[in-house]
């Protein structure tokens, strides 16, 4: 898209609206861009063999020259998931993150090879200044320690961005900068961003501390060894955790690589002060059950996590006991919560106790603000315009709704998708347009190389199978030699249905003989063979499997085959 006037400041989002991960946000005036954090979102069920889903860069691609630096929130994967991507796609001058951030991101680049020098911490009285935009930062409460919120300077205006945000009287870190963010709303804010995820909860977020007195209580009564599953990325939790097992004379072994990293880059950090309480795996098979803590991933249910292994029997150091505790300090994400009562069903029979997180045990808190916490920043930014961002529909239109109860006009306040355009000038915002947003696939080392199509047969082949069929012929002659094979997998029991795969046989036997000409056309020969095939096979099961004619020309040069697959 090319706008129409320079003199305009542009705010656009390429995630992050209508979904809960992949954020990125980005302000433009003139040849600048700034960009706030650069997420990834993992990928649904639907979404077979992608490991993780990234905003599509090709507007920043396209104005790369005009982009001055990457400005990160905090250090979550939905935050920073996407910088090793986008690193391989477009050229960030400067990348600015709070210390936490950092380490984690280093790490997430020298996993990949990248190579990246400027890499810059940022703290709470940090001032970046460029031609016509200044950004700022004030500290902000969340489930991870140097989470901020950024005051983006403009000459039309000022936009702030909250990250990812709650407010926390009693927390476990330093308290949220109120000050700062009133101040920052005192000198006049154009545009507020402002997190959206728990936008449909009623009241105040439970407090951390809350949480920490709940597992105080847990360990103090229980004698047989204690297995926390958690999120990797909320350090404060897994702080607390480290200080309540010092406290009752527990040691620690952690189970899973992201909760190693995230310890490790935690206690070179300062952020975990007892390094001391960590053992090995064998440490903690020989210490009495009393004194041992095992903290590992798996918390949402993930099949190849370490708690999993464990509920199946399958971790090789790990054995359950029947005086074990488990708990879970966590909450079900969307869509994960018939994996999470799998394992739990295992772990009861396997006679162990479980703990959830229920209106008996706090044992878990979101890092996000409900709707009571979102009211106290509102007002505290007292921004002339509002838009909801990181959320769903239903959680974008409900801070909406919310912004109104707090006086700001609803004709002020933007429910936006990917690739919208707000244009504000001199203090004004209005829509404006669209640019190129949507999501990119990451399939191992490929980036964007998994097309829709690719996806659809997967799905296929997840559903109604494949069918190869393997023929030899003779194009000098042309003629069919030998028998025609058929092999299958996930179409139907090979034993079971022997007729239907000698009548496929059949008809490709006969599908190739008809299209014997000279010279021979392998393409009308594969053509036919899928539309025969797939119409049978369609016929006699319901199914539409995917066809794979692989047909062979023994005689092209002595001694050698052609594969004309």
């Amino acid at each position: 898209m090319k706008f129409k006037e320079e003199g305009d400041t542009k705010i656009f989002a390429l995630g992050g609206l209508g979904e809960v991960g992949k954020n990125m946000y980005c302000v433009m005036h003139g040849n600048e861009i700034v960009i706030t954090d650069a997420g990834m979102l993992m990928p649904d069920s639907t979404l077979m063999g992608v490991d993780y889903v990234i905003p599509d860069y090709t507007f920043l691609k396209k104005n790369e020259d005009k982009i001055k630096a990457l400005f990160i929130t905090h250090g979550h994967e939905d935050h920073i998931g996407g910088i090793p991507f986008l690193l391989q796609t477009v050229n960030i001058p400067l990348i600015y993150a709070p210390n936490q951030a950092v380490g984690l991101i280093r790490k997430k680049l020298e996993d990949r090879n990248i190579q990246y020098k400027n890499l810059i911490v940022y703290d709470e009285l940090t001032k970046v200044k460029f031609k016509n935009i200044e950004v700022s930062f004030f500290r902000t409460t969340h489930s991870i320690p140097d989470s901020h919120g950024i005051c983006i300077t403009t000459p039309n205006g000022t936009v702030v961005t909250t990250g990812d945000f709650k407010f926390d009287l009693t927390p476990i870190g330093p308290m949220a900068n109120l000050h700062k963010m009133a101040s920052i709303g005192k000198h006049g804010v154009t545009l507020l961003l402002s997190d959206s995820t728990n936008a449909l909860n009623d009241g105040f977020s439970l407090s951390e501390s809350r949480v920490d007195s709940a597992l105080s209580d847990i360990f103090e009564k229980q004698t047989g060894r204690i297995i926390i599953a958690t999120f990797a990325s909320n350090i404060y939790r897994l702080k607390h955790i480290v200080d309540t097992c010092k406290r009752n004379g527990r040691k620690i072994a952690i189970f899973g690589r992201s909760m190693q990293n995230n310890i490790e880059i935690s206690i070179n950090g300062g952020y975990i002060k007892n390094k001391d309480i960590f053992v090995t795996a064998e440490e903690a098979n020989h210490l009495p059950l009393d004194k041992v803590c095992i903290l590992c991933t798996g918390s949402q249910g993930e099949p190849l996590a370490a708690l999993s292994k464990i509920a199946d029997g399958s971790h090789k150091q790990i054995k359950l006991q029947s005086n074990d505790v488990v708990i879970f300090s966590s909450s079900a994400i969307p869509g994960n919560a018939a994996s999470i009562g799998k394992i739990i069903n295992k772990l009861y029979l396997k006679g162990v106790e479980v703990y959830t997180n229920t209106s008996l045990n706090d044992i878990h808190t979101s890092g996000h603000a409900n709707e009571e916490e979102l009211k106290l920043m509102i007002r505290l930014i007292k921004p002339k315009y509002f838009m909801p961002f990181h959320g769903e529909y239903r959680m974008l239109k409900r801070h909406a709704d919310i912004a109104v109860l707090c006086d700001i006009p609803k004709e002020n306040t933007f429910v936006m998708q990917n690739g919208e355009v707000l244009s504000m000038k001199k203090g004004v915002i209005k829509r404006e347009g669209l640019i190129q947003a949507g999501d990119t696939y990451v399939d191992g080392n490929r980036i964007g190389d998994v097309s829709t199509s690719i996806i659809r047969d997967r799905k296929i082949m997840a559903s109604d199978g494949i069918i190869v069929i393997i023929a030899s012929i003779d194009a000098t002659k042309p003629a069919l030699l030998g028998k025609v094979n058929i092999s299958t997998r996930g179409f139907v029991l090979v034993n079971d249905n022997l007729e239907l795969l000698t009548e496929l046989e059949n008809i490709a036997r006969k599908t190739i003989l008809a299209g014997l000409t000279k010279p021979v056309n392998y393409s009308n020969i594969k053509s036919d063979l899928i539309t025969n095939i797939q119409s049978k096979a369609f016929t006699k099961t319901g199914r539409r499997p995917i066809i794979l004619p692989v047909i062979m020309d023994i005689k092209q040069k002595k001694g050698k085959k052609k594969d004309t697959n």
